[in-house]
């Protein structure tokens, strides 16, 4: 059973605080400059609502408040998260079992407009889906003549983009025909082209649900 989440949305619509993704979604999704993010409890929630997007939204959690125990080590070696590029394109992939049956698409991160959709696809996994939805970004911005960043929240399909090939036990049999196509489509494009676009990972924890989410949690 998934975790209850709370959303707090301080500028939206209706700002307040949701107890679903779909709910906070049409909030969010058409609206400029939208600041929401999503929380596990409802203290927590309440709390970052009374404070305000300054202390929390597009921050680390620690910042504004009282330092927890670091290991120097790593606190050291770790990077600050950078502030989200609007100019940029978002993805995300819907599934329906993993694997089973996908789609994906990608939107306009500043206002969720849809750019492109695929699907849905018999059968397929969530990191293949969002490996082709980058891939499909890339050739579309590259076909617009854009240098305009990529963001995808699945670490892993962002390094079978950086690496140019795929490491799945999807198997290759009738069922999973289609996406495979798709698949080596896309391997054979990275391959064969040069881009200059950044392809960043969306911090989901500190920036909220990427824009192009379907909400299926």
């Amino acid at each position: 059973m998934a975790k209850q989440k709370y959303y707090v949305v301080w500028v939206g619509n209706t700002p307040g605080i949701y107890t679903n993704w779909p709910e906070c979604q049409s909030q969010v999704a058409q609206f400029k400059d939208a600041k929401y993010k999503s929380y596990e409890s409802k203290s927590e929630a309440e709390q970052a609502y009374r404070e305000g997007w300054k202390q929390h939204w597009g921050q680390k959690k620690s910042e504004g408040k009282a330092p927890a125990k670091r290991r120097t080590s790593k606190s050291a070696s770790e990077k600050p998260i950078e502030e989200i590029d609007y100019n940029s394109i978002s993805v995300d992939v819907g599934t329906r079992g993993n694997p089973g049956p996908i789609e994906y698409r990608g939107v306009n991160t500043q206002t969720g407009e849809v750019i492109f959709s695929q699907g849905p696809i018999l059968k397929g996994t969530n990191n293949l889906g969002e490996f082709l939805a980058i891939v499909h970004s890339l050739a579309y911005l590259k076909k617009e003549g854009s240098t305009k960043t990529v963001y995808s929240d699945s670490r892993t399909a962002l390094k079978w983009v950086r690496e140019k090939q795929v490491a799945t036990t999807l198997e290759r049999d009738e069922s999973t025909k289609e996406v495979w196509g798709l698949v080596d489509r896309a391997l054979h494009w990275l391959q064969t082209n040069h881009y200059d676009n950044q392809v960043r990972k969306w911090e989901t924890k500190e920036w909220g649900e990427i824009k192009a989410d379907y909400g299926r949690k």
